[in-house]
């Protein structure tokens, strides 16, 4: 029997993956929305940083019911919520929800929802594997990923950024730059106590100046208590943030249980930049976080992201067999549908940024005068013309009024 040579090495696996059609880089809901929605004859790969989909968790899941609804999630993926309850410094806003139901989605078991729903396409999914960067040679897009057997190539007719804020494939590509301004949060979940099931709270003005705080109910049993900032309006931490809010007495005002045993802390990063009309650069397209389409008043982007996520992945098909204007018809229907809201609500949130603990009062008590379908509209982006009329009226009479 011949022996062993004691150096001998185990093979090494091929460098080049197998070609695909389309290439993903981000497992997120958009990322996964893309995959689900393509023909199944459609060979695409999904990269993911993580070892598993949907953890960590770095969003609260805030949604609406009618959306969910929609878009088909199964019920176990989200918690109904019936009332809102809004803080100022000194001041209070209580809605109770009877026509636009706000839900608490389960977001782990949402991404995995969505990434069932391609298992049985031609998709090849890659977790724990760190997207490198990538080049067009040939008319294709070559890319090198790290997985846990090593450096990889692949090649691929189409790229996807759905990689989140920092948008890793467009920068790789020189095609454009993360946003500077950003929404930074961090939550903590812990279990609910005697805190009511359906009731969330939001929270505006010295704890939580240039964006708001939360308390989220799950499904789960658990509260989700967050407090988000944006950079660089704010130079704060939200970490300090929270541990002040905690010693200040608020989670007693607010009827908040305290965190305990048991916490786990989140934490997430959002754009918080005005919509961008391009979305597709040749054969590489943006969609989710990687295009600035978390609502800009609340953050709030999964249903967006699963939407446009699932119209990109039908374009992209039509794309690859053959359609040119599949494409950039996708692009001028999200326009339509996002920019004249998003640009408003981004003046908004810009506006609210700069708001100091009197100005939160004030907006709390004209927030007290709206009625639910109002405040859902605001909250939700969803702005008429009669609604943004009313808004930069007021605001050029304050401007007025501090001049005079």
């Amino acid at each position: 029997m011949p022996r062993s040579l004691p150096n001998a090495r185990p093979k090494p696996l091929p460098e080049a993956l197998p070609d695909c059609d389309v290439l993903i880089v981000g497992g997120g809901p958009a990322g996964l929305s893309v995959a689900s929605a393509l023909p199944p004859q459609v060979r695409s790969v999904i990269v993911h940083q993580d070892k598993e989909i949907g953890l960590p968790v770095r969003t609260s899941g805030v949604s609406w019911l009618a959306d969910v609804q929609a878009l088909g999630l199964p019920e176990a993926c989200y918690h109904p919520i019936y009332r809102t309850d809004i803080y100022s410094d000194h001041e209070t806003a209580h809605f109770e929800i009877t026509s636009h139901t706000v839900v608490a989605l389960d977001v782990t078991a949402t991404y995995r929802h969505l990434a069932s729903l391609s298992e049985d396409h031609e998709r090849r999914l890659l977790l724990n594997t760190k997207y490198r960067g990538s080049r067009h040679e040939g008319g294709q897009i070559v890319s090198r990923l790290r997985t846990p057997e090593g450096e990889k190539t692949l090649r691929a007719r189409y790229l996807v950024d759905a990689s989140g804020w920092h948008c890793a494939a467009l920068q790789s590509l020189g095609l454009a730059q993360p946003p500077r301004r950003r929404a930074v949060g961090i939550e903590y979940e812990y279990p609910l106590q005697d805190m009511d099931p359906h009731r969330v709270v939001l929270f505006f003005g010295r704890h939580a100046l240039s964006a708001y705080g939360w308390a989220l109910p799950t499904g789960a049993g658990t509260v989700r208590l967050g407090i988000g900032i944006i950079q660089p309006d704010s130079t704060a931490s939200p970490k300090e943030l929270m541990e002040g809010f905690l010693a200040s007495g608020e989670l007693e005002r607010m009827g908040l249980p305290r965190p305990g045993d048991g916490m786990h802390v989140n934490a997430g990063i959002l754009p918080s930049a005005p919509y961008e009309r391009q979305l597709v650069y040749g054969n590489v397209i943006r969609v989710g976080d990687s295009a600035n389409m978390a609502t800009p008043t609340l953050g709030e982007g999964i249903r967006t992201a699963i939407a446009s996520g699932r119209e990109l992945g039908t374009a992209l098909g039509a794309a690859v067999a053959g359609n040119e204007t599949a494409l950039a018809r996708y692009e001028r229907d999200s326009a339509k549908r996002y920019e004249r809201n998003y640009q408003f609500g981004f003046l908004t949130n810009s506006r609210a940024a700069a708001y100091g603990p009197d100005d939160w009062d004030r907006a709390v008590r004209r927030i007290r005068r709206l009625d639910e379908a109002s405040l859902a509209a605001a909250f939700r982006s969803e702005f008429t013309w009669p609604m943004i009329a009313r808004t930069m009226a007021k605001s050029a009479w304050s401007k007025l009024r501090g001049r005079s």
